[in-house]
């Protein structure tokens, strides 16, 4: 496959997003780099998923700036923005009277083009077979559903991938399946993928980066070994401590 550029920057400016007399979102300021693997983490109620949604304008801020390359996110119209990016979460959403290739095709659709060989490739992509574009959604497992949700969000060539606890319904053997799909789809499109997960250890195995979220704001940045290594403060202490008793705790095991 030959070499892509990198997907787009994604910048968030003293970004606020209010909920009654609390701050969801409370000035946050950051960069991601293009090509970048970047994993929100933070227990229930820290914002990660609201700070996510500013990104498409799923969620409008109050305050601040969100921008793609430069590009304030509110300059274009919601329907054109979220042409150009992808977006996964839990339950997938596909359309339960729509085949499988007809669900993948809907942004391409969308967009005005027809292109039955766009939707066998994307098939191809998360490794599902070709034939499984005349099945309908409820034929298909958990696992090759949001294979079928990725490659929804991938059709019309996004290059910028959302996440939102995408894995968080399957079963281990199939997260983990999966995990590794979105990872080497990461690295052969050379994406941009913000992925927010609760799972400590999910963040630290896939992501290049990894965010901590506390109370709408970003408490701790730093690459996984440096959280291992205790790098990144108490909030980011406090999460890797989780997985790393359960290692312990199975390694006795078998002791």
């Amino acid at each position: 496959m030959p070499e892509q550029s990198p997907g787009p920057t994604v910048s968030f400016d003293g970004v606020i997003k209010r909920y009654g007399d609390g701050a969801a979102v409370d000035g946050v300021t950051l960069d991601i780099a293009g090509g970048s693997f970047v994993a929100l983490v933070g227990t229930s109620g820290s914002g990660k998923s609201t700070l996510l949604k500013t990104v498409n304008r799923l969620v409008v801020p109050d305050a601040g700036r969100v921008a793609i390359d430069g590009r304030d996110v509110a300059d274009d119209p919601p329907a054109r923005l979220r042409r150009r990016i992808g977006y996964v979460f839990q339950n997938v959403g596909l359309f339960p009277h729509l085949s499988v290739g007809d669900n993948i095709a809907m942004p391409l659709v969308l967009a005005g083009r027809r292109d039955p060989a766009r939707v066998a490739a994307m098939l191809d992509l998360v490794e599902l077979p070709r034939a499984f574009a005349t099945r309908m959604p409820a034929e298909l497992s958990g696992g090759q559903r949001q294979r079928v949700g990725v490659a929804r969000a991938l059709a019309a060539e996004a290059r910028l991938l959302l996440m939102d606890e995408p894995f968080g319904a399957l079963d281990p053997v199939t997260r983990e399946a999966l995990a590794g799909a979105i990872r080497r789809l990461h690295a052969d499109l050379s994406l941009t993928t913000i992925m927010v997960t609760h799972d400590m250890a999910e963040a630290l195995l896939n992501a290049t980066r990894v965010l901590v979220m506390q109370a709408g704001r970003i408490v701790a940045d730093a690459a996984p070994a440096a959280m291992l290594a205790g790098q990144a403060g108490a909030a980011a202490d406090a999460l890797v401590a989780v997985p790393r008793a359960q290692a312990e705790r199975l390694t006795a095991m078998t002791r």
